[in-house]
């Protein structure tokens, strides 16, 4: 087959070769007929004298133009020379010798400057300048036509430019130039597109590299062949902002399904390209990179909407865990912490879920950090969020979240004693404080310094507003534990309210009767607080700021509770019910005795502080108003009376034992499953004291705590 091509092809050039020989020696054979005629005009002139010579009688002869005419029938000198360029450029244009007719022509027009001007002429004069100006289209045909080619060598395409340019067709000229340079890379395209399937996230690279070396070429090509004519620079402008809109529908028509983590690959790398090649040619005096952004902004904010939908589903469907997650040791060792006091589906639900975040950090390049941060910070937090609310149906007690739709489903795991639940704690807070937080850090690296400013640029203000968006999410679960937790204190299995009012009703009225301790139900919370740190100094190693901050929120949660308890109040309220000094005196003494267990234990609240104080005045107002208030010891008095009950109570200096309390009251070791071997009466346990109180109070910064009970 291609040896029949290639005879056709020598047959025509053959044909072609003959045909340009035919014209040259008919050109000839023209020529040499003009000769002759001239020679004929010649003698018929001399013919003509002779026969005036023999009339020269005749004196006075009548002045006629036609006779003129043909007396005078030779050319002068400059009819000759035009006859003969004209002649000239016609063989060299039938010999596609542009160069050398170029020449000519610009010779001719320095010769005679009227063949440029626009003004009025004579007839001669037009009618020459006709003929030189249908000699000069010919020729600019000529040229375009060699600059079109599609086949056209480099060089000869500057050299076709170059003589539209002199012909005075620059506009033209261009763009022809501009429409080649469109051809040269929809030729390369088209021949890569193909190759796309192949190499899915990162086609886009190679791809940005073809376009915009194509528009740095042109750039530096126009400069070189048109000059620094702002007409031009306008289109060249024009010309490159149109091919990167072609550039990115490509990029959109190629890439993997949107949902993908192939097609979030590819989009990074895309911005990340591009955008690089964007700051190369600005020396060039192309500044692209805002209508690159405003370009690929949807696609990638798609791109990103779509692969975070896809990881939401993926946390909720916490039974299908690869063991082959590729993670780090120190994310596998900080997590497999919690495996010995939990169900290891909790150890692999953290896992899977930073393996979800990490798969999606490590596709992102740093050019789409800088643009495109700022939406992705959000996604995470609330993917995070979405965790934690699974998490919180791991617990005990109903959730917040119950109409969820991703929640409807079993969670395959439930903690029921305080070290899984403490487990499941450990595991969020490590996420959340810790790792997490060092993933993101490390993509979030410092930005290039030649870099422009973007609205989207994460700076630290953003990153600190993200982190308060953790800490919101795990404060969710956080109040989930606590609430639920103080609720299975307060309230029997009955539903009978451990924590009321008639323990305040009491007593003969008799203050030196009185035995200078809290309450029973406080006497059981603070037992119940120590039990908790216990098992917590186990599971929570090493995390002393949560350890603080649950007990100090669990303190809290009880008087939040007894604040807001309507039914509590109204026992007081009611004028048939006797009350007494030496009850208001009690209450009193247990919202101190609340306080100094925060500040013993080494979590002093400010929020408990400020409730006890709330109670107090409360109770002080409910009294005084039924008669009932006289003098108070001072606080002082109350402060010191709370101390000295906490060291009675650890040094076992009480009569009663707090954990052999009726049933309308407590039995600590009966209602919540433990994980301790200790019962609530080893108070005197002095190691249980140490681990109660294991850090100093200087340690702790008090914690800002959301209030989320009613």
């Amino acid at each position: 087959m291609s040896m029949i091509v290639c005879d056709g092809n020598c047959r025509m050039s053959e044909e072609v070769v003959e045909m340009e020989h035919e014209l040259i020696e008919l050109r000839k054979h023209i020529s040499s007929q003009g000769i002759i005629v001239q020679d004929l005009m010649t003698g018929v002139c001399r013919e003509l004298e002779e026969w005036n010579r023999e009339n020269a009688d005749n004196n006075d002869p009548v002045p006629n133009a036609e006779v003129d005419e043909v007396q005078n029938p030779l050319p002068n000198e400059m009819d000759n020379h035009k006859k003969t360029f004209l002649e000239k450029v016609d063989i060299l244009l039938a010999e596609h010798k542009v160069e050398e007719a170029l020449e000519a022509l610009e010779a001719e027009e320095r010769n005679y400057p009227e063949l440029k001007g626009s003004g009025d002429s004579s007839t001669e004069v037009s009618s020459y300048k006709s003929s030189f100006l249908e000699r000069k289209a010919m020729l600019e045909d000529q040229l375009s036509e060699i600059a079109e080619q599609p086949a056209v060598s480099a060089n000869e395409l500057k050299k076709a430019l170059s003589g539209l340019i002199k012909l005075g067709k620059g506009p033209s000229a261009h763009q022809i130039f501009l429409k080649s340079s469109g051809n040269h890379l929809l030729k390369k395209i088209e021949v890569f597109l193909p190759s796309c399937s192949v190499c899915p996230k990162t086609f886009p690279a190679t791809l940005s590299r073809l376009v915009f070396s194509m528009i740095s070429l042109t750039t530096r090509e126009s400069g070189l062949i048109f000059g620094d004519n702002p007409v031009y620079t306008n289109r060249i402008v024009q010309w490159a902002e149109w091919e990167i809109e072609s550039f990115v529908r490509l990029v959109k028509d190629n890439a993997p399904a949107s949902e993908t983590i192939s097609a979030l690959r590819a989009a990074s790398i895309c911005v990340q390209n591009s955008l690089n090649y964007c700051l190369m040619l600005e020396p060039q005096g192309l500044k692209l990179s805002k209508l690159l952004l405003v370009l690929l902004r949807p696609y990638i904010e798609e791109v990103l909407e779509l692969n975070f939908r896809r990881a939401r589903k993926a946390v909720f469907d916490l039974m299908e865990f690869d063991e082959n997650l590729h993670l780090s040791a120190h994310i596998v060792s900080s997590l497999s912490a919690f495996a010995t006091y939990s169900d290891s589906v909790l150890v692999d639900s953290g896992m899977k879920f930073l393996y979800i975040i990490a798969d999606i950090l490590e596709q992102l390049t740093p050019l789409v950090v800088s643009h495109f941060g700022g939406n992705v910070l959000p996604r995470i937090s609330q993917l995070f969020d979405k965790y934690m609310d699974a998490l919180i149906r791991a617990l005990p007690g109903p959730s917040d979240d119950d109409s969820l739709t991703e929640l409807k489903e079993t969670i395959p795991f439930r903690a029921e004693t305080d070290s899984e639940q403490l487990a499941i704690l450990g595991t969020a807070f490590t996420i959340m404080d810790e790792l997490l937080p060092s993933m993101v850090v490390k993509i979030w690296s410092p930005k290039s310094e030649n870099q422009e400013p973007d609205e989207n640029i994460v700076s630290n203000a953003s990153l600190k507003d993200w982190r308060r968006q953790l800490q919101y999410s795990f404060d969710k679960l956080r109040d989930h534990f606590c609430r639920q937790y103080v609720l299975s204190f307060i309230y029997s299995r009955e539903g009978k309210t451990r924590l009321n009012a008639q323990i305040y009703l009491g007593g003969d009225g008799e203050d030196s009767q009185w035995d200078t301790l809290p309450s029973l139900p406080f006497q059981a919370l603070f037992a119940k607080l120590q039990q908790l740190a216990t098992v917590a100094g186990d599971v929570l190693l090493g995390k002393e700021k949560l350890q603080k901050i649950l007990l100090a929120r669990l303190t809290e949660t009880v008087l939040m509770w007894l604040n807001d308890e309507q039914e509590f109040w109204g026992v007081f309220e009611d004028k048939a019910t006797p009350l007494q000094q030496l009850g208001l005196q009690q209450l009193i003494l247990d919202m101190h005795f609340t306080v100094e267990i925060a500040r013993f234990a080494g979590y002093p609240s400010r929020n408990v502080h400020q409730i006890a104080s709330a109670i107090t005045a409360h109770a002080i107002r409910t009294f005084s108003a039924r008669g009932v208030a006289s003098a108070l010891p001072v606080d002082e008095w109350f402060v010191e009376t709370a101390k000295s009950a906490i060291n009675k109570l650890l040094m076992g200096a009480s009569g009663s034992d707090t954990s052999e309390m009726d049933d309308e009251h407590i039995i600590l070791h009966d209602e919540i499953p433990s994980d301790s071997d200790d019962s609530a009466s080893s108070l005197s346990s002095v190691e249980s004291t140490e681990s109660f109180a294991s850090a100093s109070m200087g340690e702790l910064e008090s914690p800002n705590f959301t209030d989320q009970e009613g």
